[in-house]
């Protein structure tokens, strides 16, 4: 994998404004190297804020191409040790248990440190420093049902059939337009 710059900063547009990303290799290298990798990629442009409970967090990171997010689905990385925590605007990748993390990713709305700060890998490796407020305003009135269930299987139809499951299904989701890197 390819290894991050020490600090990087990230803008993600979405349908409802743009925010900006900056991460700090030094809280969660593993999971900087992989975010850095997956922007680089562009495997989330296009896709969905699937996951979305107001006042607790905003998660993405399924590509909207199944052929791209089935070859990504088992490509997991090591857990990285807790240097921040888990307060309203950190960004930590999401995971089924110990050494699971892939391509999911959350921004914490809330202070969820006393549930994520205590589960394994939910290190954070960046902070919303710009455009927390369009994070607060994804559309959240389908809670867990849209894209909760990563350790039950209730993301299925999304590896099957990428945005078109989530676009009949789910229609009010917002869009992940595109993230890139930011120039320093």
């Amino acid at each position: 994998m390819t290894e991050s710059p020490d600090r990087f900063r990230v803008k993600i547009e979405t349908s409802a404004g743009t925010c900006e990303i900056a991460v700090e290799r030094a809280w969660a290298p593993l999971g900087a190297d992989r975010f850095y990798a997956l922007a680089r990629l562009g495997y989330y442009d296009g896709s969905r804020f699937f996951r979305v409970v107001a006042g607790k967090w905003v998660q993405f990171g399924i590509a909207g191409d199944p052929a791209l997010a089935q070859a990504w689905r088992g490509q997991t990385i090591a857990d990285d040790a807790l240097v921040q925590s888990n307060r309203r605007g950190f960004v930590a990748f999401a995971n089924t248990g110990p050494g699971t993390r892939s391509t999911q990713v959350f921004i914490n709305l809330g202070d969820n440190s006393a549930q994520n700060d205590r589960e394994a890998g939910f290190a954070p490796f960046g902070e919303v420093v710009r455009g927390m407020d369009v994070a607060e305003r994804l559309y959240a009135g389908y809670g867990e049902g849209s894209g909760g269930g990563m350790r039950a299987g209730g993301q299925d139809g999304m590896f099957a059939e990428g945005n078109g499951w989530l676009d009949r299904n789910f229609p009010l989701l917002d869009r992940l337009i595109g993230l890139s890197l930011c120039d320093s």
